[in-house]
């Protein structure tokens, strides 16, 4: 693939792995506008009760357009806390948490300040747990005019479907999930869903 244009995602959808995956080079776009209710502060999990949606609170900036990688984390409500034991309530009986828990548990142990670090560094995390090597480079820049041949995806993977964009390289194909005979095949959800579920066999799936 073509090199590709992305923000920077908590726990991002398996669509966006999918481009980490494919692309012979990733820009992830840091001087981009904050958006509210986007993949940028939140993720998309299979509880027990359906489809469960993980919110990191940020502090208020201080001017109306703020550039996502100025964000900082607010530590209001025990986010951390709640987010862990959501993990661990909708993960704990699938394959391969258990194997991968200790990994991820450290991110809800520590204080992070931006979340663009906090994001970073889990994609970093999950990356090498799925054994795959893109070439990452951060903009300098807010890239207004997408250079001939890069891929924008910037607003192409939205949590709101009318806020999607059409991706004809992307298809979900379903997979093995604890709850999928309770809620049948749950798509395009954060990648943490495939890991538990499938563990090494993520890889071959992207």
């Amino acid at each position: 693939m073509a090199p590709v244009l992305l923000s920077s995602f908590y726990l991002a959808p398996v669509q966006y792995y999918s481009k980490l995956f494919r692309a012979e080079r990733v820009y992830i776009e840091i001087h981009d506008t904050y958006q509210k209710q986007s993949y940028r502060n939140r993720c998309l999990i299979a509880g027990a009760n359906g489809i469960l949606p993980l919110c990191i609170p940020i502090e208020k900036p201080e001017a109306a357009k703020c550039k996502m990688k100025d964000i900082r984390i607010s530590d209001h409500g025990n986010w951390r806390h709640l987010h862990w034991n959501a993990l661990v309530s909708a993960y704990n009986s699938t394959p391969f948490f258990e194997f991968y828990c200790d990994d991820f548990r450290q991110f809800y142990e520590k204080k992070y300040a931006y979340l663009l670090d906090f994001n970073e560094e889990l994609r970093v995390l999950i990356c090498r747990l799925l054994d795959i090597q893109p070439l990452v480079t951060y903009t300098d820049r807010f890239v207004e005019t997408v250079p001939e041949g890069m891929m924008d995806f910037r607003e192409t993977i939205h949590p709101k479907p009318i806020r999607q964009k059409p991706d004809p390289d992307f298809k979900a194909i379903p997979y093995y999930q604890v709850f999928s005979e309770k809620y049948g095949f749950l798509e395009n959800l954060s990648i943490v869903d495939l890991l538990f579920n499938m563990g090494n066999e993520s890889r071959l799936y992207l």
